[in-house]
């Protein structure tokens, strides 16, 4: 059999590199066939741009969540060919200034082994730019269940900032006396007021050694989060929008729906909730 122009179909296939099976199938009236995955491409991109710094597992079990049958090797193989792989570029800034005469503490933390909420929080600084001004943001962070229980966002970096973080905490938690709260040395959390005020809540006071900031590796997570996830991605004009994006960002994205491999791909809240009910506790709200 001859195609047009004399070339036989024996030589076609030879110079196109397929076999005759496939020429044929492939013929001028043949309709393509629908993509077998088109919905659950289109729901993995919806997790994508809802949430992109998530990489594979996280996707996996977002996609879990919302219903879907799905394992692993297949959403990454999706991922792979609709370039929704990223490299997420690491950084550290170094923002404490431990050169000060107040008295510090020794690491408690280091040697804790975890095993409810309220046993250990976890604070840190970091500073956030402004179109025209750098403001600083004090967190504290319950270290079990990665929620972020009490925040402040101000233009100076004195004790009222973490203070007012500290404050917040407290009055959402009320823990019993025995809690170990872990920061770095600086002058902030060295303060007087800062540390008799855990004093008087019975919080034993735990801080890394100098120039160790892996010692306190959950707030350097977290900061990454923050701002791979929200402050790179907003151009705040001012201090009371940067305040109002973090405040959403913090309570009803990071707080309610961020899910985390280490708390079983839950977010903190949701965590929290399980093992209330588990153990027998009434959670906090």
């Amino acid at each position: 059999m001859k195609a047009d122009r004399g070339l036989t179909i024996e030589r076609m296939v030879e110079l196109g590199g397929v076999s005759r099976a496939s020429f044929y199938r492939s013929g001028p009236d043949r309709q393509p066939r629908p993509d077998p995955d088109m919905d659950l491409r289109d729901a993995i991109q919806r997790v994508a741009l809802e949430w992109p710094s998530y990489g594979r597992p996280r996707i996996t079990a977002e996609l879990r969540r919302r219903g879907w049958e799905v394992n692993p090797k297949r959403v990454y193989r999706l991922m792979r060919e609709d370039n929704l792989l990223c490299v997420r570029k690491r950084k550290f800034v170094v923002t404490t200034d431990s050169n000060h005469s107040r008295k510090v503490y020794p690491n408690l933390a280091g040697e804790m082994v975890l095993t409810g909420i309220d046993q250990l929080w976890v604070a840190d600084i970091t500073y956030i730019r402004l179109q025209s001004e750098f403001v600083y943001l004090a967190v504290v962070i319950d270290a079990y269940s990665r929620r972020v229980i009490g925040w402040a966002l101000e233009r100076t970096v004195e004790d009222d900032l973490t203070l007012a973080a500290l404050r917040q905490a407290l009055e959402l938690r009320r823990p019993a006396p025995g809690l170990v709260h872990h920061s770095d040395r600086g002058s902030q959390y060295a303060s007087g007021d800062y540390t008799d005020l855990l004093k008087a809540q019975g919080c034993q006071i735990s801080m890394s050694h100098k120039a160790s900031p892996w010692e306190n590796a959950g707030c350097e997570s977290w900061m990454k989060t923050l701002k791979s996830e929200e402050v790179y991605r907003q151009e705040y004009r001012d201090l009371a929008e940067a305040r109002a994006s973090i405040a959403q960002f913090i309570d009803e994205v990071y707080n309610q729906k961020r899910l985390h491999s280490a708390l079983g791909y839950r977010p903190p809240v949701e965590f929290e909730q399980v093992l209330a009910v588990s153990s027998g506790l009434e959670t906090r709200a």
